[in-house]
């Protein structure tokens, strides 16, 4: 049959990190620029219920004021008749609350309403006798009032340049009435009015910057926790492959001498024999050097060093890493080193001990090693119990210690302990537990399967090693 080979192409637009990048629509784009995107500053406004209801309340009770009460004063002010004023007014009533859902349609609504109320005075203000003060003009109190709180809601959701192309607008407008078009006797608005509106943009694009740094220091922080906690990971498993190296590579070595010295412990050895034996030592002294190539790069921090890529350090200076991995059978001498530093500590074993592989008894070891450095850290002066239990199926740890005797600062630690035991433990398919307890203590409990073969001494006649 004819090989089919499966060749999948990489997408250039998309990246193993990001993913499939896609441009921004130019709606959306739109959408932002104009305000209308949600943001902070967009209804519902706030995520309490009461908070919403204040500014919902509060925002209404701002347009039916300015509906009713100004539609009186426009009316009042400049001869309109009373159902032009209010219809005008409501306009700009109307202005307001859609400004907190469309703020640019809104603040050219509110706009057009006072253009509007403006050109409909002039008749008045022209018929009016010139002598004496004349009504504000081309912005009376409500309408003005009214843009400036749909201005600074513009300017809370729309980006600087746009705030900016709003003020120019509302000052050239201003500009066209007041200083070209003109009316009869009026008091002028006009650079009030500007100047408030400056304010307010000034005021709400400010607002909404410290909005935007805060968003984003957030965002950072976010990242910044959960790229410690990834290089935590990293760390903790770095460690266990470099102790899981040094189990693994001094068995491997074991396994190729005894392969080397068997032919000498036979009389006459068969030629099969010697073959075996031959093919057993050149497959561990290959896997050997293979485990030494991917692993013992862990332990430099300098991996590029071609001089000491496996972090053995200078000759004499004692840098490399010479004792031997630690077993349950130094939980003693820590145990001892623990009281020492000021817990009282008590340790009990529960079954009979057996042996268990290499990894699960350094694994056990580090994990009360590190209940111990937790204990001693966060609670300083408790009572600690160590339980190591040697059930039919496994290891069963447990740590538990009282609260500490006087209040202890939190520590700056980001987890590492714990997240080294539930690596290790999860490693070797088992299971760890670690909380508080209900008299504000805390307790670790870990279990390691045990399923290791038995040792050759104890093994039936007749048994093979898988």
């Amino acid at each position: 049959m004819p090989k089919v080979v499966l060749v999948q192409r990489e997408d250039p637009t998309t990246t193993p990190a990001e993913g499939p990048r896609t441009p921004p629509r130019t709606s959306a784009r739109l959408r932002v620029w104009l305000g209308e995107a949600p943001t902070r500053h967009s209804p519902p406004y706030s995520r309490y219920r009461w908070a919403r209801l204040l500014t919902y309340l509060l925002l209404g009770w701002i347009a039916l004021t300015i509906a009713v009460g100004g539609g009186a004063e426009v009316s009042e002010s400049y001869g309109i008749a009373f159902p032009v004023a209010l219809a005008t007014t409501v306009l700009q009533a109307a202005a307001l609350l859609l400004a907190g859902w469309r703020p640019v349609p809104a603040w050219a609504l509110s706009l057009a309403a006072a253009t509007v109320t403006a050109l409909l005075a002039r008749p008045h203000l022209a018929a009016l006798p010139p002598d004496g003060p004349g009504p504000n003009w081309p912005w009376t109190t409500p309408t003005l009032i009214a843009h400036i709180a749909v201005f600074l809601l513009l300017a809370l959701r729309v980006r600087p340049a746009g705030v900016v192309a709003a003020v120019t607008v509302t000052t050239a407008v201003t500009w066209v009435l007041q200083a070209l078009m003109g009316a009869g006797r009026y008091s002028g608005t006009g650079t009030l009015a500007v100047a408030l509106c400056a304010v307010t943009a000034v005021t709400g694009a400010a607002l909404r910057s410290r909005q935007q740094a805060r968003s984003e220091l957030v965002q950072q922080t976010t990242i910044t926790v959960e790229e410690r906690a990834r290089r935590t990971l990293l760390e903790e498993r770095s460690r266990i492959a470099r102790e899981l190296h040094d189990v693994v590579a001094h068995h491997m070595s074991v396994i190729s001498i005894q392969a080397q010295v068997a032919p000498h412990l036979v009389d006459n050895p068969s030629p099969e024999l010697l073959e075996n034996l031959s093919g057993i030592r050149a497959n561990a002294l290959e896997a050997l050097t293979e485990l030494r190539r991917v692993l013992g790069v862990l332990r430099s921090e300098h991996p590029d060093n071609p001089e000491d890529p496996y972090g053995l350090g200078a000759p004499g200076t004692g840098a490399a890493p010479d004792a031997p991995q630690p077993t349950l059978d130094r939980l003693g001498a820590l145990i001892e080193n623990t009281r020492a530093a000021g817990l009282d500590v008590t340790a009990e074993v529960v079954g009979g001990t057996r042996p268990y592989a290499p990894g699960v008894e350094l694994s056990a070891y580090r994990i009360v090693q590190e209940a111990l450095s937790n204990a001693l850290r966060h609670a300083p002066g408790s009572r600690v119990r160590v339980e190591v239990g040697h059930l039919p199926d496994g290891l069963r740890l447990k740590v538990d210690n009282s609260p500490p005797r006087h209040p202890v600062p939190s520590s700056p630690g980001a987890g590492h302990g714990l997240l080294g035991m539930r690596e290790r433990v999860a490693m070797l398919g088992g299971r760890l537990v670690a909380g508080g307890t209900e008299g504000g203590g805390f307790s670790v409990t870990a279990f390691l399967p045990g399923d290791v073969p038995d040792p050759p001494d104890k093994r039936p006649t007749g048994e093979q090693t898988p």
